[in-house]
């Protein structure tokens, strides 16, 4: 039996528990990749007790794990993050850097994989300068350079501005120049395949559409209540401002509508100032925190909402609403590079008032919120799984893997 040829996945984040968009969509690839074409090995910082703790779905995820140990979390601090201002490489992607995942990743290397894939932009700087005659990969979940500027476009603090621009001209010269050095860049969105063509020069992009897993995300449909729900990791900066705006802004006119309307916002680490702005208010909003399982803390809402005015690539969180069966009302960027569209698949919206509309509509109109539902879930259901989502990602690292090496061949004759 021929061996199958080996893919090397390097992640800056340990991946595990997958409570944030990159990260489900990472282990989703992977989970779907397993079994596959290619034997997986897993580079990833991890301490001893995430290797243990998750050893169940890492096995479901990687035929092999290697890892180096995490620098302790004092290391990424606001004021560790602050020195890198003034340094040339953007501060998410100089906070990633490690001798330690470095030595890893050059020891893997060595061995000869036939595919190399490192997951964001950001893991490049784990990369030695040259990578030989191993294919190249890089998967994207985003245009970074783009969430920079969409977050310098909506800060209001000069000073916040002026940091939000710094980071995005790094940024944009970090990321050209990384994914022009690949053999061969995956998009989440043709939006962003374009963006990658057109600003960066890259000639070898590819696009994955965004799946979601429906098995474990089965229908239940929307509920007859006044119950909304979000989700979403809250240390991510484009959730804070989404729903800091759906507070101060969104939130009146739905609640002068309909006083008993009540708000859920399920993700890890919600701000404190959220939590009492909300209060302040005398809203009647839940913030969860991390929970196990956001199927149970969905279940009950008549909508679901996706205020985003900042962020990039696509967010999995609409197709998990649509799978479920929960009726989405969303801005333009919440629900970018999806291949949905409004009116049929979701309500589109993306001002205040057009916001709150949507949310009464669906928390008073339940055979509306029905219909969305269910012609939602058809659509992810017939063109979205993440079964197809893992072989179109296995066929673009193949034939990028031929293409290489037929150009080394035709090098070395």
């Amino acid at each position: 039996m021929t061996a199958r040829p080996q893919l090397l996945f390097v992640s800056t984040r340990f991946l595990f528990p997958a409570d944030s968009g990159g990260r489900i969509r990472t282990t989703e690839v992977l989970r779907n990749l397993l079994g596959g074409a290619f034997e997986i090995t897993l580079v990833c910082p991890a301490t001893a007790e995430q290797s243990q703790q998750f050893t169940g779905d890492l096995a479901k995820i990687c035929d092999r794990l290697v890892t180096w140990k995490p620098p302790p979390p004092s290391a990424a601090s606001q004021l560790t993050r602050l020195r890198h201002i003034a340094g040339a490489l953007p501060i998410p992607v100089a906070t990633d850097r490690s001798d330690a995942g470095r030595q890893t990743v050059a020891s893997e290397l060595a061995r000869k994989p036939a595919v190399a894939v490192f997951d964001f932009p950001h893991a490049a700087v784990l990369a030695p300068p040259n990578m030989g005659d191993v294919t190249t990969v890089m998967f994207t979940h985003n245009v970074e350079a783009e969430i920079f500027a969409r977050h310098a476009d909506v800060a209001t603090n000069p000073l916040h501005r002026w940091v939000w621009r710094n980071q995005w001209g790094k940024m944009c010269r970090f990321e050209r120049d990384v994914l022009q050095s690949f053999d061969q860049v995956i998009a989440v969105a043709e939006r962003d395949a374009a963006a990658f063509r057109r600003d960066y020069g890259v000639a070898t992009v590819d696009c994955i559409p965004t799946g979601v897993n429906l098995e474990y995300f089965e229908y239940f449909g929307p509920a007859a209540s006044h119950d909304v729900v979000f989700t979403g990791s809250m240390d991510w900066a484009a959730n804070v401002d989404g729903i800091e705006f759906l507070i101060t802004e969104v939130w009146p006119l739905v609640q002068a509508e309909i006083a008993d309307a009540r708000m859920t916002v399920i993700g890890r680490d919600p701000p404190k100032h959220l939590v009492a702005l909300a209060r302040e208010r005398g809203y009647d909003f839940r913030f969860t925190g991390r929970v196990d399982d956001i199927r149970e803390s969905t279940r009950g809402a008549a909508a679901y909402v996706i205020p985003l005015r900042v962020g990039g690539g696509t967010r999995i969180k609409a197709f998990e609403a649509m799978a479920m069966g929960v009726p989405v009302v969303s801005t333009t960027i919440g629900v970018e590079g999806l291949d949905v569209t409004p009116g049929r698949d979701f309500i589109a919206a993306d001002t205040p008032q057009a916001l709150a509309a949507g949310l009464i509509t669906l928390l008073t109109d339940h055979d509306r919120g029905r219909t969305l539902a269910e012609q939602a879930r058809q659509l992810v259901e017939s063109r979205f799984s993440n079964a197809v989502v893992g072989k179109c990602f296995e066929s673009i690292c193949l034939d990028a893997m031929h293409r290489k090496r037929g150009a080394v061949a035709a090098r070395v004759a």
